[in-house]
């Protein structure tokens, strides 16, 4: 995540806080991650939720692609 401290990284971060944390929330989530979380954390939570296998099946400079199955 280091290196999305940029002027676009910036911008997303941003805007998944003002909106995609904002929303989850006034839906009453349980995981308000937000583009934030990294891959690390996101895999806390899916196992959790009973997928074993996760895998990152790609990632680009402003993507993060997660392959998760029971």
């Amino acid at each position: 995540m280091e290196n999305n401290i940029n002027p676009v990284g910036r911008m997303m971060y941003a805007g998944s806080t003002t909106m995609c944390c904002a929303h989850a929330i006034s839906e009453r989530g349980t995981h308000v991650l937000g583009a934030q979380a990294g891959p690390r954390r996101l895999e806390e939570v899916l196992r959790s939720a009973g997928l074993a296998s996760i895998r990152t099946a790609a990632t680009t400079r402003f993507n993060l692609v997660i392959e998760a199955r029971r």
